[in-house]
């Protein structure tokens, strides 16, 4: 599994400003972006990007709940809920994982680049849910944006498979994850990792997201994950920072077992 780097374009002043005028006309209207100024980052672009969100972070008055003891605590109570669950997932994952090779040919397997604790980048695993040129064609479905903030959702994206529908939807497609979390790209809960480009029209107020490590599940998704407002989504993700314990880390994966099993909010 590989995610490559493009150098197919290059921030600059002008970029930076185009998004920022969207930005505020997303505001305005209420809607989401239909238009992300940069898709593609290459490694200085991440760079950059990294930097300016320290640098942002720096000037932030949300304090991350709890100290070291939690911390240790965390990745404790991570690596032995990944390594359980990586066991279990492992016949579910490889079966799908053949159903969508046996489908289109292409790797079962998707790796895309997201941001972590301080703008980090770092590769999230998934299983393919859509078509094997799906990143190229993102440029061609932003427009059918029916997000109210910066991620992007699509109630009919062309590009979801069939097979990619149904893992969506009992979030088995998320299953590979819990490498990143072995590996220490993530923890079990905190703030879903976001993509450069949601990160590069961030305010300073939802750059504090990125105050603590990404994590596999977070309030949101035990709310109705789909069906939340963008605004709300950042203001649980800012409240969980401010108050993280083991046990609200506890209750929110209890809490995301339930969400998954109802289906609640799922695409």
């Amino acid at each position: 599994m590989q995610a490559t780097y493009t150098d197919d374009r290059k921030m600059n002043k002008k970029e930076f400003n185009d998004a920022a005028r969207n930005l505020l006309e997303s505001k305005k209207s209420k809607e989401g972006i239909k238009d992300y100024p940069i898709l593609n980052f290459s490694k200085k672009d991440l760079e950059k990007l990294r930097i300016c969100v320290v640098e942002t972070l720096k000037s932030s008055d949300v304090v991350p709940a709890r100290g070291k003891v939690y911390e240790v605590s965390k990745r404790i109570f991570d690596i032995t809920l990944a390594s359980v669950g990586a066991l279990v997932a492992v016949i579910p994952v490889g079966c799908f994982a053949l159903a969508i090779f046996l489908q289109d040919g292409g790797n079962p397997f998707f790796v895309q680049v997201r941001l972590t604790k301080g703008g980090k980048p770092f590769r999230m695993y998934k299983l393919r849910s859509m078509c094997i040129d799906a990143e190229e064609k993102f440029s061609e479905v932003q427009k059918a944006n029916k997000s109210d903030g910066l991620a992007f959702k699509s109630d009919k994206d062309p590009r979801i498979t069939p097979i990619g529908r149904f893992i969506r939807k009992t979030s088995i497609d998320e299953l590979p994850q819990l490498i990143n979390v072995l590996k220490g790209d993530m923890s079990i809960i905190g703030p879903r990792p976001p993509l450069p480009r949601e990160v590069v029209l961030y305010t300073p107020e939802q750059m504090n997201r990125l105050l603590v490590k990404g994590g596999l599940a977070c309030i949101c998704q035990t709310e109705g994950r789909s069906d939340m407002p963008f605004d709300e989504w950042i203001h649980t993700d800012i409240e969980y920072i401010k108050n993280r314990s083991m046990a609200l880390d506890i209750k929110i994966l209890v809490k995301m077992i339930i969400a998954v099993i109802k289906r609640k909010g799922a695409e």
